[in-house]
């Protein structure tokens, strides 16, 4: 399958790169699958769930409203997470069915043990956050 430069951007922006491992969690129908087919073509390999062994360079967590206790989630995602890895939280847009306040990251992240790094739009219907451990964590790990 052929990349085309607007499905390469998609994942490119999250930090996709040949050859990484990615980790998908959250999947649910309303997930977009363009950019799932944008990691797939940029990293050359079928993403791995959490029933995976595999050391993950990204994570990327699908997350909804109704999804349940997001600090849990952020915790499950450290799992198979590389020491340098990076989780992108993915949550509907504002206005979008499951929005989740920014609020909510912003409190969850670091008791999670992770440190909100940057934003953006991820999809049509999808943002993204960055979420990376912090350098004086990861020593300790």
């Amino acid at each position: 399958m052929s990349v085309d430069s607007g499905s390469a951007s998609m994942a490119a922006r999250l930090g996709v790169k040949p050859g990484m491992v990615v980790q998908e969690l959250g999947w649910d129908s309303d997930a977009d699958e363009d950019l799932r087919d944008s990691v797939v073509d940029v990293s050359g390999g079928e993403m791995v769930d959490e029933d995976s062994d595999e050391v993950a360079d990204i994570v990327l967590l699908w997350w909804r409203e109704d999804d349940g206790d997001l600090i849990d989630a952020l915790v499950d995602s450290l799992g198979a997470l590389a020491d340098d890895g990076v989780v992108w939280l993915l949550v509907p847009k504002s206005g979008r069915a499951g929005h989740v306040e920014p609020g909510e990251v912003t409190e969850a992240a670091p008791t999670a043990g992770l440190q909100q790094t940057s934003s953006i739009s991820a999809a049509k219907d999808w943002s993204g956050i960055r979420l990376v451990t912090p350098k004086a964590a990861r020593s300790k790990r």
